[in-house]
């Protein structure tokens, strides 16, 4: 299956409320684990969640204590699809949800119950029956752009979630209007977006850590998936591996402020430079020659290493050496004017080394 197609898929099955993707636990536990000082003291915002389904609420829940959360809040759109048949994992006395409401839960107090030093299962259901927790249906349908939803999000320190993916443009949109901190899965052509890439340049949003190997969601039973090199049956759960997955954030992290060691020098043999920009391309970012001073074409992986404080992120629309090239919104270099001898590349950032002398 091609890139487009997988893309289409991808958008195609975060359009539908049916085909919600679930991100495993292993892998939100792998990322958070770097940013748990920055979590104190904060109230955390999921806004695409049901809280009987995901696992981001479990995970906050059970590291309420550890993190020293102030409050814990979900939001879901209009059904849980993965419940299925079966009984919500969490109830409230009072309250038995169904899972086919959309649906508010605002926790600010985790008891250990057993007195062991630790929160399980039984510690998280006897939370929602605590007084100082909530749970309640939501008056709208728990989409993330409704004023019921947003007025959560102005209480928020933090945002943390899987959104869809094919809303990813509006919804960062909205976080970046909130002026709020986030933490969140997106596909990795999202870079490429205009608007995404905007952000990136400025330095206003970056790459989590956990951004290599393949990540895993569960989706419903009934989810078509065509390729079966991206389907695999745990215990009777159907699981969709859904291409390059990447953190996006905009709370800190030690990896940016990192220094890629540079070992290459340059020659023009080895980095030949693009037809129409005046930059010379390099295919692996652990190839950018240390003595180059000039402008550099990369693959968007190196996001991954970036470090503002090592290399510059420049506007392709600066170094085009003639007419043809159509103005880039975005700056990237990319599509058939990023040729080298006729040949296409693909897509690449245009960057610039700080520490070179001119």
């Amino acid at each position: 299956m091609g890139k487009k197609t997988l893309n289409k898929n991808l958008h195609k099955a975060k359009n539908s409320k049916k085909d919600e993707f679930y991100t495993q636990l292993v892998d939100i536990e792998k990322e958070l684990k770097h940013y748990k000082n920055q979590f104190r003291g904060k109230v955390v915002y999921c806004n695409c969640d049901d809280p009987f389904e995901s696992n981001f609420f479990k995970y906050f829940a059970a590291s309420f204590n550890a993190l020293r959360l102030k409050k814990i809040i979900t939001t879901s759109y209009v059904k849980s699809p993965i419940v299925g048949g079966q009984l919500p994992l969490f109830e409230m006395e009072g309250l038995k949800p169904s899972g086919k409401e959309p649906f508010k839960m605002e926790i600010k107090e985790v008891t250990d119950i057993n007195r062991n030093g630790a929160i399980n299962l039984d510690d998280i259901k006897y939370l929602l029956k605590h007084n100082k927790n909530t749970a309640a249906p939501l008056r709208g349908n728990g989409d993330f752009r409704s004023d019921e939803c947003i007025k959560f999000l102005k209480k928020a320190d933090i945002v943390v979630t899987n959104p869809p993916f094919s809303l990813f443009r509006e919804y960062v949109a909205q976080l970046v209007e909130y002026d709020k901190k986030f933490l969140i899965l997106g596909d990795q052509n999202a870079i490429t977006y205009k608007e995404i890439f905007k952000l990136i340049k400025e330095n206003k949003l970056w790459l989590g850590y956990e951004n290599g190997g393949t990540k895993w969601f569960q989706v419903p039973d009934d989810y078509d998936i065509t390729t079966e090199s991206r389907k695999k049956i745990v215990n009777g759960i159907k699981y969709f591996s859904a291409g390059r997955i990447l953190w996006f954030t905009n709370l800190d992290t030690i990896k940016r402020h990192k220094n890629i060691d540079l070992y290459k020098k340059y020659t023009p043999e080895e980095f030949p430079k693009y037809d129409n920009y005046d930059a010379i391309n390099i295919n692996r970012f652990i190839d950018i020659p240390s003595d180059y001073k000039g402008a550099m074409g990369v693959p968007i992986t190196f996001l991954d290493k970036y470090n503002p404080k090592q290399f510059q992120i420049l506007s392709s629309n600066d170094i085009r050496l003639n007419n043809k090239v159509p103005f880039k919104e975005h700056g990237l270099i990319k599509d058939k004017d990023g040729t080298i001898n006729g040949k296409p590349t693909y897509v690449r950032i245009v960057i610039k080394n700080k520490k070179v002398k001119k």
